[in-house]
């Protein structure tokens, strides 16, 4: 601001000693001297104003998806037509304004993770512009349908894997006549999951903790078990090997009620320290003990009273009155949670899940998980892959990345190592993909790992909505109002030539 009005009073003075220069001149009636002074003003006053030419500065450049980068050199702006670019292919450019009319519809997008664990659920979901009704499949290998859902809208699929290995389903979407709008693959990798290491304490037996041990034990979990079995009798179940560190204890109400106050003191200390506690409360006797000891208000339920959750269960006799119950908080599965230092606490009022061991052993598992996720078991895993920006493809960027990784990664069939660049808490790498499929990756901290490279042609839909997100993304960075001022400055020499030829002209007018 400062200088604009520098050069406002500069060129205001300039005008002033012109005007007045030649209006004396005029009262001498020296015509001549008089048009050489208005001259020489007006050079000095257009050399000292800047003019700049009409239009801009440089070109507008339209841009090619299929070509490389080009050169930016004497580009003002860039322009491109139809989804526009990738992310990978803006991060090379320079944050440039940019000439696109986003396209309306033809997209979907497909959520689902790229890596699951073994026993856990596969979602996946279809977003999509087009709210007319269809039909979702998901396929396995050999082509057979294993999950279809139908609807308008969000579309969404579940799967539960039954080994623990990497495939490439498939996904296909049709519409109300059964005609094929988009399909192409799903690549997962289902992991091993890593062992459970369980500790169970139990005052009485009963079919729930037998069936409970034998869905733990199915899982691959390492179980460290004693159930009371009478006034003098105890069933123990040894680990299979050495228990290191323990990372679920599970005990019904009837052992932890029958523990004097030092022994409730060292398991609550336990907990504290980390261990999360489930508690099976079918067998609860004294609510007393549970409010003074972890705050937990219990009430006595209807006899009888059942729930589905999804399966149908009977209540545990004593339960809290409502969701919310001071520092616990409910359920639907009626299980209540409260936080415990660094651990944390869980009540399972419900028991009798042992009937559907037979009958639906699938969704008794998929609702012991839920039990499980509710009390907050940790698996910590020292490296973690993440997901990429966008779908892999052949002879394009992409960006591998990962946390808890460091030093060299290797790609075998590219014949290629590289080195992790840290970031705040992640390491990436980038490699150009030379063909579609599993990318083998190998660390020596990770070890194996494999990045699905899609075809060309895989999801154009979901292809072009990732773009059109990139293109919107670039867009953003640079605003129209960027342009402003950017045209091109006259050459001030032939302003300050006329102002010296003027004024040497008057000289030498003066001088004769």
């Amino acid at each position: 601001m400062n200088f604009v009005m520098s050069t406002n009073l500069m060129l205001a003075l300039v005008g002033a000693a012109g005007l007045a220069s030649a209006g004396l001149y005029a009262w001498r009636r020296q015509w001549i001297d008089t048009l050489l002074v208005l001259v020489a003003a007006a050079a000095l006053g257009l050399f000292a104003a800047g003019i700049r030419l009409p239009g801009d500065a440089g070109r507008t450049l339209t841009l090619d998806p299929a070509a490389p980068a080009p050169t930016l050199e004497g580009v003002r702006a860039l322009a491109v037509k139809g989804d526009g670019l990738r992310a990978a292919q803006w991060n090379d450019l320079p944050a440039l304004p940019l000439e696109w009319q986003r396209p309306e519809g033809g997209t979907l997008r497909l959520i689902y993770p790229r890596q699951l664990a073994l026993g856990r659920t596969f979602t996946l979901r279809v977003q999509r512009e087009d709210k007319k009704d269809a039909r979702l499949q998901l396929l396995a290998e050999n082509g057979q349908v294993i999950g279809e859902a139908r609807g308008t809208g969000q579309l969404a699929v579940n799967w539960l894997p039954p080994l623990a290995e990497r495939v490439v389903l498939k996904a296909r979407l049709l519409d109300a006549a059964g005609i094929t709008i988009a399909e192409g693959p799903v690549p997962l990798t289902i992991n091993a999951p890593a062992m459970l290491q369980v500790q169970g304490r139990f005052g009485a037996p009963s079919f729930d903790l037998r069936t409970l041990n034998e869905l733990l034990a199915g899982s691959g979990a390492l179980l460290d078990w004693q159930v009371v079995l009478g006034r003098a009798i105890t069933r123990t179940e040894f680990p299979l090997e050495e228990m290191k560190e323990p990372n679920l204890l599970v005990i019904d109400a009837a052992w932890f009620e029958r523990l004097g106050a030092g022994e409730r003191s060292a398991l609550l200390g336990r907990v504290a320290g980390g261990l999360p506690l489930l508690v099976l409360g079918a067998n609860a006797n004294d609510p007393g003990v549970w409010s003074r000891t972890v705050g937990l208000p219990l009430q006595a339920q209807a006899a009888g009273k059942k729930i589905d959750a999804p399966l149908e269960l009977l209540a545990a006799p004593l339960n809290p009155a409502s969701r919310e119950a001071g520092e616990w908080t409910g359920s639907d599965n009626l299980v209540w949670t409260r936080n415990w230092q660094k651990g944390r606490i869980a009540w399972l009022g419900a028991s009798d899940w042992h009937r559907h061991a037979i009958a639906e052993p699938q969704a008794l598992a998929l609702w012991w998980q839920g039990v499980l996720d509710r009390v907050g078991v940790e698996r910590p895993q020292e490296v973690e892959w993440l997901e990429p920006e966008e779908l892999p493809l052949p002879g394009q960027r992409m960006e591998l990345c990962a946390r808890g990784v460091k030093g060299d990664v290797a790609f075998p069939e590219l014949k290629l190592t590289r080195t992790w660049s840290q970031r705040t808490d992640e390491a990436c790498v980038a490699v150009w993909p030379e063909k579609s499929g599993w990318l083998e990756v190998k660390d020596a901290k990770a070890g194996a790992h494999a990045e699905y490279v899609y075809a060309p042609g895989d999801w154009p839909q979901w292809q072009a909505a990732q773009r059109r997100d990139a293109t919107a993304r670039y867009a953003a960075r640079t605003p129209n109002k960027a342009l402003e001022g950017t045209a091109p400055a006259f050459p001030a020499w032939p302003f300050a030539l006329v102002f010296a030829l003027a004024l040497l002209l008057l000289w030498w007018r003066e001088r004769r």
